[in-house]
């Protein structure tokens, strides 16, 4: 069953399957003795998204939820653009950023300052966009005189804030949110929802991964459940999370 409103899509995620290689050894040291006595290491396919099919229109705000092992964050990582879909296709239109995985996208010798540069111009912002917004970015994420101090030296609280704000600062017609904005301090992470508030009501399409019931009840009106690689349910976010606690 789906809600989906009647408006051009943003995101088409059509009969995607996607395989992952599970190999029999545990760790390096099982590898390194099966190396020694001459057993073959067998690996076996792991079927992480069964057939997935669903479309998000322009401006919906849809949670994927699920167990761990759901499948959800491969979704999320086939949307953008991480992965690629073993069957089927991914098709997204207008600028798409990615909140996946804290601090992917900087470089760790780099200063803050010099990642928002890097990580701005992967997002499409032009050097001069990101001068004029750098301000904004920097007040936006709170880290203060740390901006020009390697980011090696951040704590992951530190990598969410500056490449959320860095993101919310782009142009964009699409968001995906994985669990990131679980990091963080309670004020921050308000803020952070009071901002992603802010880009759905400007008409941002957003595509959410969280466990946080309170967070997707605020945020989204749609839900997506996934149980073992295929979709279950597809519907408004209050049945979607009696589904997911049944």
């Amino acid at each position: 069953m789906s809600t989906s409103v009647q408006t051009q899509p943003r995101i088409i995620v059509d009969r995607v399957s996607k395989w992952f290689s599970k190999r029999s050894t545990r760790s390096m040291k099982d590898a390194f003795i099966a190396a020694v006595r001459r057993q073959p290491v067998r690996s076996t396919q792991f079927h992480a998204l069964k057939d997935v099919s669903f479309t998000i229109g322009e401006g919906e705000s849809v949670a994927v939820m699920g167990l761990n092992g759901s499948g959800k964050s491969t979704t999320l990582k086939l949307v953008s653009g991480v992965l690629e879909p073993d069957s089927g296709r991914v098709l997204t239109r207008g600028k798409v950023a990615g909140l996946i995985e804290v601090g992917a996208g900087f470089h760790p010798d780099l200063t803050g300052r010099e990642n928002v540069f890097l990580n701005a111009a992967i997002l499409g912002m032009s050097e001069k966009e990101t001068k004029e917004r750098f301000d904004e970015i920097v007040a936006f994420s709170e880290i203060g005189d740390f901006i020009d101090q390697e980011v090696k030296h951040y704590s992951s609280g530190m990598f969410m804030r500056l490449a959320f704000s860095v993101a919310i600062h782009v142009e964009l017609d699409v968001l995906l949110v994985d669990e990131v904005l679980s990091v963080g301090d309670a004020p921050f992470r308000a803020k952070c929802n009071a901002k992603l508030k802010e880009l759905a009501a400007a008409g941002v399409t957003m595509m959410v991964v969280s466990h946080s019931k309170g967070q997707v009840k605020e945020l989204c009106t749609r839900g997506i459940v996934l149980r073992k690689g295929d979709v279950i349910f597809d519907g408004p976010i209050a049945e979607a999370l009696e589904i997911l606690e049944s």
